[in-house]
Order: C-alpha cells, then structure tokens, then sequence
C-alpha cells in the first residue's frame, strides 16, 4: 500500500519571503541544501512533496482543516453554522468566539491574522519551489512540466483562499520580492490569475483519484483542479462582479466525466479508513502513526465526559445554533443527516452504554439551550447540538486529534449541488441534481429553489467549511447575535476579513478593506 511521501526532507536553508511576518518554521528533519537537490528523486522531495505538508496541520492556525483557529473556523464560525458559547470560564479567550459569532472581529483578531499568515506562507514556499524547478530544470527532465503544474495548481488555490476570505490581496509570484514591498491587487485581477493558473495545468496533471491511497494520494491532480475551477465560477459574481454559471457547470460536468458518484451510504465518506469512498475528490491524509496533521474539531466540540469514553480528551464548545437546528427540521421533522452529523439528545459509549454527567446522571446534550453565553444557566455544559461527522478511531492518539480518518476537503455532493444552483440560476432545471442529493440520504424530494439549494446545502455539508461563502453568493450574510452591541452589516463589509493589523505594521502599502 502506497502512501504519500510528505515528511521527509526539509532543506536547512529554507526561508520564505514572510519572514518579516514572525513565521516560524518547525522541519522535522533537515539536510543542506546542496544535498536536497542532488538527484531527481530529492528534487521532487524538497520541491514539490514538502508542500502537501502544509494541507493539513498541527499548530494552530495552520491548514486547511484539521487544527483550530484558522480558515476552517473563519469559516465556519463567522457564520450562522456553529458557534463556541461562553461557558463560564471556559472558551472566553479575550471575547475571540464571541466576536465570532456577533461579527465583530477587528483587525487585531487572531483568526484572520493566522489564516493570512498561513496562506502566504504557502505561497511563498510554492515560489521557492518554482524558482528551484527552473534553475533544475535539466535534472527534473521530462517531469519538469509535471512537477511545475502540481506547485502552480496548488499556489493558485491558495490565492482562492485568499480572494475568499480578504478580497483584494498582493499577488506575489516572484520568489526574490519581499512582502514588505509589494502592494494589493484587485480581486478580480488575482481571480483572473487564478483562473490562467489552473487552466493551464489542466492538460498537464494526471486524471487520478486524489483521495485514493497510491502514487497521487493527497496531491494535486486534475480532478481536484476542476473542483477548483468550479468554486471558482462559483463564487465569480462576488469575486469580480460577473457571473460565470455557465463556465462553473462546464467543470462540473468534466468531474462527473471522470467517474465520481455519490457513496449509497452518506456515513462512508467519514469512517476511520474512507479512502476507497467513490465520492471524495480531495482529502488531506490522516494516519497516527505516519503523519503528524491533527484532526481537533471533534474533541472540542465533546462534552469531557462524552468524549473520554471514546479516548478522547472533550474541550465542551462547538455546537450547532438555533438556525442550524431549524433547516434540520429539528425536533419535529429531522432531516436523517442530523442524527448523521450531530450529538443531540442521550449519549452512549462504544459499547452502547449512557454516558454520565460529572454528577453522575445521564449525559444529555440540549441543542435548543444554547446561547451565546451561558454562565449562569442550568444547561452551561449540555447546550447545543455536537459535532458528529466523522466515525471515532478508537485507536486514536494524542488525545483524539491524531486519528485514521482522512479530512474531507471537496466531494462530489457539492459538485451536484453547485450544478444544480448554476442551472437554476441561468434558468434551466437544476432538480436532478439536487434531488439525487437528497434521495441519497432518505430526504423527500424538494421543488428546487434557490432558498432549498441554500438549506440543502447547510443539510449536506454541514461541519465542512463552506456555509460562509455560500451565504454571501446568496446574499444571506450577516451575524445571527441581535442583542446590545449588535454591529451595523448594511454596508457588507463583514462579507471579508480586515488585513491583519500585525501584516499592515509591516508594510505601510497595504491598505484596509472599508469598515474595518
């Protein structure tokens, strides 16, 4: 069996242009640099596997998914998906969650400042990499244009990311140029960039199953560029002010050519090994014993006691918000992808036995108790709705955040349902699509609506990280919190992030986004 070839080697001298933003850098291991390039197998090491480290993570801040505290929980919790309540003294960290939740955040705010970091980061170790293909370039030979495609695929998703959450950033394509003097560019301008880069390494990469273990696990290949390309066309009206339906339904279509299909049984995609699923396209792979990404949304969302009789070590805050709790139907007419993804009621043990409370009764979660601070209220550790999407490994490590099953990034529901909104949208009939969705799961058939796509959505991908942006596509944006200090959204400027604070003392050329 076959498995990515990640951890491996770190060059002694490697630095990047964001130096001057207190990045730091733990490689495990390290050899000098003139050995790191010294055949074409420790070419590809140092240039281009090294990368696929940084998909997954560790430290806070880091990743895509899997560690808190970055673009997974701007996300996420600067939505109406999930909130972390103060409990007490727990989970107050300066106001963090809480601004969060009310849309607060300031240009101080950690989140915005560790996924910009983080995603810089990357980009700047991509430029590296493309500057030391080129001066190889007679040692890569006939896999040069291969290994380039892979570092030029996966820098331009970063820069998605980035449009996505802060709009108009710098576009910095030069290894030799220092973030403290360039300025930002337009969002429509680093779109188009986007856009030029993944188009061109379409013909390039292999038509390999990404989530698959094997020679192309966890990489860039072109199945996982046309899910880009599609988010991409997706969002275009938000990003540039044109639509592009058509275009996001054309890479659709190319993924649905490749195979893809939904698994019969909705669960499949998140079991402890879910790397034989027909449905995931890209993934970050998860193994305790191989790698060190951290799966830490699970753990912080069990109650202590919920989550030791797994092996787990429970934080008690994430749960689902009174809105979530709506479009699942709950109590009364619960879509079956809520018992799939969320704790609500009595709890149990792997051996079917109730959990108990820290007084000795019955452990049971009180999803319609919550609020955004609870001290003082009868329900301060139960309330809300849990994380539950992905089966326990119960051989986990580290305390539950080292576990076997690998991160779902994209999958192929969101294709169906992205083509379902792009039809509807140009005025065809998107309900195939969005009905195979939901039949999927036991789900009656729906009149395929613009407000239905919206909720299907929140219903199929749930706990996945994109209620965000699917908010602002349908101008359905703004904080659920209504009370004393409730902050003005009318002029939309919570629909990004501001630049951080710490980035702008840096470099006086970047501006802020208005409002912040």
């Amino acid at each position: 069996m076959k498995r990515p070839i990640y951890f491996l080697f770190f060059i002694s001298s490697l630095t990047t242009t964001l130096s001057s933003c207190s990045l730091d850098e733990h490689p495990h291991d390290q050899i000098p640099e003139e050995e790191a390039y010294s055949s074409r197998e420790a070419l590809y090491l140092n240039t281009v596997a090294t990368l696929y480290n940084y998909i997954g993570g560790y430290d806070e801040g880091q990743g895509l998914q899997g560690p808190i505290r970055g673009i997974y929980d701007l996300q996420t919790f600067g939505s109406d998906e999930a909130m972390i309540p103060l409990r007490g003294g727990d989970w107050y960290d300066g106001g963090l969650w809480q601004a969060m939740y009310m849309h607060s955040w300031s240009a101080g705010h950690d989140l915005p400042k560790n996924a910009w970091l983080y995603l810089y980061k990357v980009i700047a170790l991509c430029n590296k990499s493309l500057a030391t293909l080129d001066s190889h370039k007679t040692l890569a030979g006939t896999d040069y244009e291969s290994w380039q495609a892979e570092v030029r695929a996966l820098r331009a998703m970063y820069y998605w990311y980035l449009i996505d959450l802060f709009g108009d950033v710098p576009l910095v394509t030069d290894n030799s140029i220092s973030m403290n003097e360039v300025k930002r560019e337009s969002r429509t301008r680093v779109f188009e960039f986007c856009e030029k880069e993944l188009k061109a390494t379409l013909d390039i990469l292999p038509e390999e199953r990404s989530a698959h273990q094997g020679s192309y696990y966890g990489r860039m290949t072109k199945d996982v560029v046309c899910f880009v390309l599609a988010k991409l066309m997706l969002g275009a009206e938000v990003y540039t002010g044109t639509p592009r339906w058509e275009d996001c339904i054309e890479y659709c279509n190319e993924i649905t050519s490749m195979g893809y299909k939904l698994e019969p049984n909705y669960t499949t995609n998140f079991n402890v090994h879910n790397e034989s699923s027909v449905e995931n396209i890209f993934t970050i792979p998860m193994d305790k014993n191989l790698f060190s990404n951290q799966q830490q949304n699970i753990v912080r969302s069990l109650h202590y006691r919920h989550a030791s009789a797994f092996g787990y070590n429970g934080e008690n805050g994430t749960c689902a918000t009174l809105k979530v709790l709506k479009v699942f139907g709950y109590p009364d007419d619960i879509d079956t992808r809520f018992i799939d993804c969320y704790h609500f009621s009595y709890v149990y043990d792997w051996e079917g036995k109730l959990v108990t409370d820290r007084t000795g009764q019955p452990l049971k979660y009180e999803p319609e108790k919550v609020l955004p601070d609870l001290t003082g209220s009868p329900y301060l550790e139960t309330a809300g709705a849990r994380m539950y999407k992905y089966s326990y490994d119960l051989n986990s490590k580290k305390d539950g955040k080292l576990i076997d099953n690998d991160i779902v990034l994209f999958r192929y529901a969101d294709v169906l349902l992205m083509r379902a909104e792009c039809k509807l949208r140009i005025g065809e009939d998107g309900s195939g699509d969005f009905n195979a969705v939901r039949e999927r799961s036991y789900a009656e058939p729906r009149k395929c609506t613009l407000d239905n796509i919206l909720d299907e959505r929140l219903l199929e991908l749930c706990w996945e990280g994109w209620r965000r942006p699917d908010l602002i596509r349908f101008n359905r944006y703004k904080s659920l919190y209504e009370g004393p200090g409730a902050i003005d959204e009318s002029d939309g400027h919570t629909k990004v992030f501001p630049i951080p604070a710490e980035v702008r003392a840096l470099n006086k050329n970047l501006t802020q986004n208005p409002g912040y």
